[in-house]
């Protein structure tokens, strides 16, 4: 269960640095994980990104220090991290529909984000199938782009993606497919947000395992050796979203393996003699703890 306290000590210290500037590589060195993936389980445990979730704490903050402490609009606006009165009160306004100046006027409501503690939940026992498995390096090929990270449903992003497989490009691919087992890879890497924006965003590469050194000009991206926990998934594509989710807010808590830095994959097996035509797995690059603890 060391994952989940692991998550909450790194949320402990972002409280306790809400009026500081926060040290992402400090968060992830607590919770004992990459940037990009602390970024990514969190996003899909709270539903929001990581850097939304602290402005809405630092905002609902300062609003108790503007109510109670009847504090300077500036002086609070400095303390949270924003240069200007006007961007704090822009930011203030969104959270709270009230400006900072306005706040003890009688009548005026304020909101409060609550901060977040992750606990372990049992939900209609689903069952997850998986084996941890190791592989060599290799490379992940083919084409590139920054999409949104979608936490349920088919996410339109790919799917616009997969109609850019050209002929041509489809002809490259195959080419330079010669690493088993052979089949599409959808990797997702470099996990971006902004305070600006409520949705995160991942680049994600469509393509196929080579070795080979020639890449025929398409994107790819160098994976290291690694042990790998691997999930079947038995769903349908429009489920796999909540499967990500399933394997962040039960597997990992519940198992004494930590995610550790890499690509998280899906991998498409293609299968003519069956009907469904795919076998799916998702592929989160594993470390095993020394004991559950």
């Amino acid at each position: 269960m060391n994952s989940l306290k692991d998550m909450n000590d790194a949320l402990t210290y972002i409280e306790k640095n809400l009026d500081n500037e926060i040290d992402m590589a400090e968060v992830a060195k607590i919770a004992r994980c990459s940037e990009f993936h602390f970024k990514k389980i969190f996003s899909y445990l709270a539903g929001i990104t990581l850097l939304e979730y602290i402005r809405r704490r630092r905002l609902t903050v300062a609003g108790f220090e503007l109510k109670d402490q009847h504090k300077k609009v500036i002086d609070v606006a400095v303390k949270y991290g924003y240069h200007s009165p006007d961007s704090f009160a822009k930011a203030f306004y969104q959270l709270h529909g009230v400006n900072p100046s306005q706040v003890n006027k009688e009548g005026k409501s304020l909101k409060a984000f609550p901060r977040l503690t992750f606990q372990l939940t049992i939900n209609g026992g689903s069952e997850l199938n998986y084996r941890i498995e190791k592989k060599e390096a290799f490379t992940i090929v083919g084409i590139k782009e920054t999409i949104p990270l979608v936490y349920k449903g088919e996410n339109p992003a790919i799917t616009e993606m997969l109609m850019k497989i050209t002929d041509d490009v489809y002809s490259k691919l195959k080419s330079l497919a010669n690493v088993e087992p052979l089949g599409g890879y959808n990797a997702s890497f470099h996990f971006r947000e902004r305070e600006d924006e409520e949705k995160a965003k991942l680049d994600h590469l469509i393509g196929v395992a080579t070795t080979k050194k020639d890449l025929l000009g398409l994107n790819s991206i160098d994976v290291a050796p690694s042990t790998w926990a691997i999930f079947t998934v038995s769903s349908s594509p429009s489920k796999i979203q909540e499967i990500w989710g399933q394997i962040y807010a039960g597997w990992f808590p519940s198992s004494n393996y930590q995610v550790v830095e890499g690509p998280e994959i899906l991998f498409t097996e293609y299968e003519d003699t069956d009907s469904s035509g795919y076998k799916s797995e998702i592929w989160i690059p594993v470390y095993k703890r020394s004991s559950l603890g």
